[in-house]
């Protein structure tokens, strides 16, 4: 079995795993609490659960990326871990203690996105299937989560609901640390961050698709969480929160499918305007019509921008960072961009927002990030070097001194003087 195969294999589970543990807790106290109570649990939870993540992160990522299988021993311990939190989930289902048994899993499952980030490039071949690699494994955790979300309904169905779905996806998490196994021991990166690579990704082009992505991952985490208090207040909270989750996740599979095929059509900062766009105008729709089916339908746009966006954004770190280290780069990436999750998670968490106001927040900043973002690119103008898939499009021969030059844009006309 290739490389990419078992790290695919072990995604599979841990996102099935995931996605049980959300149809279990659907009919559970997580969710069945009133929402003013639950307001104060889940505000104190996300603070304490992500403050050491967030901090820690980026002191003892460095040091996992230079041991050899850091990356693959903090994916077993996590995937055990989350073995052991579904079992206890499971025992304390109907008890207050669920509330920091499921923001552990939350915190860990970040925490695992960062990993499998990291170890992304050592599982391909080439540089050049490193975006196609996310993809797949983007349309993988899609896939996955359907399938796995049958059993998981079935199992709501019969006398043990959401405990016998969350051993059942503790099982799921079992299958990945026994997969998790036999990834690679690689090497993330074996020496400390070089000048050239801290100056490439610290380049104002990469900075500015960094803060793109890093706010429509925002708006993902801001809309999560106000739709979890908002939906429990209208009728049928329960289904249209569970119908969100699922057309969430098939959004992300939807825009991971067709990042590629857009790639090849559109440079990759057409690709995040139009992932910023979308997110916009979804908003602002959401905003206008109102109601739990277009906070459904928003949820959907946005998790297909966000998927969109990404695959844009790691084409743009391969372009115009070649210097760095692509699995350290990943991971220091998806950590800011997890952070911006949580932190924008806590603002409907702190404030009673209204369903259609949410929406409209969702629009508006998302039409600021969009506006910096063309304003940004087009005062630094086109990038020096395209995409693979559209340079030799663009490349022309011509002489200069006497000597074959590689040009990435056609030279302009030589004008003819007049007379």
């Amino acid at each position: 079995m290739s490389k990419f195969r078992r790290l695919a294999l072990t995604h599979a589970a841990m996102m099935g795993g995931d996605a049980a543990m959300i149809v279990a807790l659907a009919d559970s106290l997580f969710l069945s609490i009133d929402p003013s109570a639950a307001r104060g649990r889940v505000l104190l939870f996300l603070v304490v659960s992500f403050a050491p993540f967030l901090v820690i992160a980026p002191l003892i990522g460095p040091a996992i990326d230079r041991a050899a299988g850091g990356r693959r021993a903090v994916i077993q311990v996590i995937a055990a871990v989350r073995v052991v939190l579904a079992v206890l989930m499971a025992l304390f289902i109907d008890n207050l203690a669920l509330f920091p048994l499921v923001f552990a899993a939350l915190v860990l499952q970040k925490g695992y996105l960062v990993s499998k980030q990291a170890l992304v490039p050592s599982v391909v071949r080439h540089e050049g299937e490193l975006v196609e690699a996310n993809s797949k494994l983007g349309v993988i955790s899609g896939l996955t989560g359907v399938v796995a979300v049958i059993p998981a309904g079935l199992l709501q169905l019969t006398p043990l609901r959401g405990s016998g779905t969350l051993i059942y996806s503790g099982v799921l998490f079992a299958v990945a640390m026994v997969s998790a196994s036999r990834l690679p021991a690689d090497v993330v990166a074996a020496s400390p961050e070089q000048a050239a690579e801290r100056r490439q990704l610290h380049s104002r082009r990469l900075r500015l698709a960094a803060v793109a992505m890093i706010m429509l991952r925002a708006g993902v985490g801001f809309l999560f969480f106000h739709l979890a208090f908002w939906l429990r207040t209208q009728s049928g909270g329960t289904f249209w929160f569970a119908l969100a989750v699922g057309l969430s996740a098939l959004g992300t599979m939807v825009g991971n499918a067709m990042a590629p095929a857009i790639r090849r059509r559109l440079h990759e900062e057409l690709m995040l305007t139009g992932a910023l766009g979308l997110a916009a105008v979804s908003g602002i729709i959401a905003a206008l019509i109102g109601g739990p089916a277009f906070g459904v339908f928003l949820a959907a746009m946005l998790n297909l921008a966000g998927a969109v966006g990404r695959l844009a954004f790691e084409s743009i770190v391969q372009r115009d960072a070649p210097e760095a280290n692509r699995g350290r780069a990943f991971a220091q990436f998806e950590t800011q961009f997890q952070f911006a999750w949580a932190l924008a998670g806590l603002v409907p968490v702190i404030v009673v927002i209204p369903g259609a106001i949410g929406f409209l927040v969702v629009g508006l900043v998302s039409v600021v990030a969009l506006v910096n973002y063309v304003m940004g690119s087009r005062s630094m103008g086109p990038p020096l070097v395209r995409s693979r898939a559209r340079v030799g499009r663009f490349q022309r021969r011509r002489r200069i001194g006497g000597r074959p030059v590689t040009a990435p844009f056609p030279p302009p006309p030589i004008p003819r003087p007049r007379g």
